[in-house]
């Protein structure tokens, strides 16, 4: 028996038998609620422009696709054309990405602008989350580092200060 409800306003409590759904039947409904959230596929853009070549990665589950141009004017110009022509090709939307991740530095200067200006862009157009990596926390190119430290809560969203040379 379980307490059903508040009897207006004399302040009373009414108790009726009301028998739940059998144990079995929660214990199924809330396993698969878990392995629904658990089962969440998470679309991850990559992007560095603090070296010498402007990098693109996006990560979905375990496929990785990369892009990789020059660091220059003419290509911090069009970063954003060249994101939305990046996801084009391996079939993507941007309403598809679930996090951007953008090197904070140190690195050129132009490129760490560029790339945070477009990617705040991105992110508040979009609803896309945005997290900010340093380019001491990878090891070379091995960008599947920053989702190490997203799992692990390094990362702390919207937070993004560049880091200059």
């Amino acid at each position: 028996m379980l307490v059903d409800g508040y009897l207006f306003s004399s302040n009373l409590w009414y108790i009726i038998d009301n028998i739940p759904l059998s144990l079995e039947n929660f214990l199924l409904f809330s396993s698969a609620i878990e392995l629904d959230i658990n089962n969440v596929k998470m679309n991850n853009l990559i992007i560095d422009a603090t070296k010498e070549k402007v990098f693109l990665k996006i990560i979905i589950g375990s496929k990785s696709y990369t892009n990789v141009a020059p660091n220059s004017r003419t290509n911090f110009d069009k970063l954003a054309v060249t994101i939305v022509n990046f996801l084009k090709k391996y079939k993507l939307n941007l309403s598809e990405i679930t996090n951007i991740f953008v090197n904070l530095g140190p690195g050129k200067f132009s490129g760490i602008r560029s790339s945070i200006t477009i990617c705040k862009a991105l992110s508040l157009n979009n609803s896309i989350n945005l997290y900010g990596f340093n380019s001491n926390q990878i090891d070379g190119n091995n960008y599947n580092k920053v989702l190490d430290l997203f799992e692990k809560g390094v990362l702390i969203k919207d937070i993004i200060k560049p880091i200059y040379k």
